[in-house]
C-alpha cells in the first residue's frame, strides 16, 4: 500500500504544480480586485478630508477669534484649523483663480476666516449642515456664514455611493467566479488521485487515513498559491506606487495586511475544502465509475 501510494503521488506532482500555479493566478485577480476596492475608498476620502470650509468673521478681536478656533479644534469633526487674515485670503484666491485683481482694486474685500478641512465620515451634507448650525448657535454674532463647495460634497457623496454599489456587486460575482474556479482547478487535480484514493480504500484504508494527507496537501499547496498570489501583488502594488506617487500616501497598512490575510484565508480554505469534497466523492464511487 506504501509503494502503491508514494509512487501515485509522485506521478500526481506535476497536476499539484498546475494547481498551484491556477490557484495563484486566480487569487492574484482577486487580490487586485480588492487592492482597487481599497483604493477607491482610500482616494475618495482623500479627496473628502481636501475640501476646505470656510467660517468668514465679524469680529477682528483676536482674542475672540482664537477661542472660535480652539472651539473648532476641540470638535471631533476638525482635522487642522487655520485662522486666514486678509492677505492670506488674497494669496489662496490669486491662487486658486489664477489672477491678482490688485491693479483692479484698490482695497481687499476678502474677509478674514477660520479654515479647517474635515474627517471623512462628515463631509456630507446632513453633518456639515449641523456642524454650520452647531457654530452659528455659539458664535453667531462673530461668524457670518460657514461656506463650503455644497455641489461638490453632494457629488462626491453620491459618486462614492453609486461607485460603492458597483463595486459591491462585482465583489460578489467576482467572488463567485474565484470560488468556482479554485474549486474546479483543485476537482482536476483529484480527478488524477482517483484510482490512488479508491486503491487504499480497497486495501482496507479508513476515510481518515486517506483524507488526512491529501488534505495536508491540499493545506500546503494553499499556502503556496496565497504566497505567491501575494508577493506577486505586492510587486504590483509596489509598482503602481512609484509610478503614481499620491498611491504610497494613501496607503493603509492595516487593510493591506488585511487584504493579503484574506487572501491566504481564501487559498487554504477554498482548497482543503474542495480536496476533502473530492476524495469523500470519489470514495462514494464505484470502481467501474472511476473509469
Amino acid at each position: 500500500m506504501a509503494i502503491i501510494g508514494k509512487a501515485s503521488l509522485k506521478r500526481s506532482k506535476p497536476n499539484y504544480i498546475y494547481s498551484i500555479v491556477g490557484v495563484a493566478l486566480v487569487l492574484l485577480i482577486m487580490g487586485i480586485m480588492g487592492w482597487f476596492f481599497l483604493n477607491i475608498s482610500s482616494v475618495g476620502n482623500a479627496f473628502k478630508e481636501d475640501i476646505r470650509l470656510s467660517a468668514y468673521l465679524r469680529t477682528l478681536n483676536k482674542d475672540t477669534i482664537g477661542q472660535i478656533q480652539q472651539f473648532i479644534a476641540g470638535k471631533p469633526y476638525a482635522r487642522s484649523v487655520t485662522y486666514i487674515d486678509k492677505n492670506s485670503a488674497k494669496q489662496i484666491w490669486n491662487k486658486e483663480n489664477n489672477e491678482d485683481w490688485a491693479t483692479i482694486l484698490d482695497i481687499n474685500p476678502l474677509p478674514e476666516s477660520i479654515d479647517f478641512y474635515a474627517k471623512a465620515n462628515y463631509v456630507n451634507g446632513d453633518s456639515l449642515t449641523k456642524i454650520s448650525n452647531d457654530l452659528m448657535a455659539v458664535y453667531g454674532d462673530q461668524i457670518t456664514e460657514l461656506q463650503y463647495p455644497k455641489i461638490l460634497v453632494s457629488n462626491l457623496n453620491e459618486r462614492a455611493s453609486k461607485i460603492g454599489l458597483i463595486f459591491l456587486v462585482v465583489a460578489i460575482i467576482l467572488s463567485l467566479i474565484v470560488t468556482f474556479s479554485i474549486d474546479n482547478t483543485i476537482r482536476l487535480t483529484m480527478f488524477s488521485n482517483r484510482f490512488l484514493i479508491k486503491t487504499m480504500q480497497m486495501v482496507g484504508a479508513t476515510r481518515g487515513f486517506i483524507s488526512k494527507p491529501l488534505n495536508i496537501q491540499a493545506l500546503i499547496n494553499g499556502l503556496i498559491s496565497s504566497g505567491i498570489a501575494i508577493v506577486l501583488l505586492f510587486t504590483l502594488i509596489s509598482w503602481a506606487e512609484s509610478q503614481f506617487e499620491p498611491l504610497k500616501a494613501i496607503r493603509d497598512f492595516t487593510l493591506t495586511l488585511i487584504l493579503f490575510g484574506g487572501l491566504i484565508i481564501l487559498g487554504v480554505g477554498i482548497s482543503v475544502y474542495s480536496t476533502h469534497r473530492s476524495v469523500l466523492k470519489y470514495l462514494k464511487m464505484k470502481l467501474d465509475e472511476l473509469y
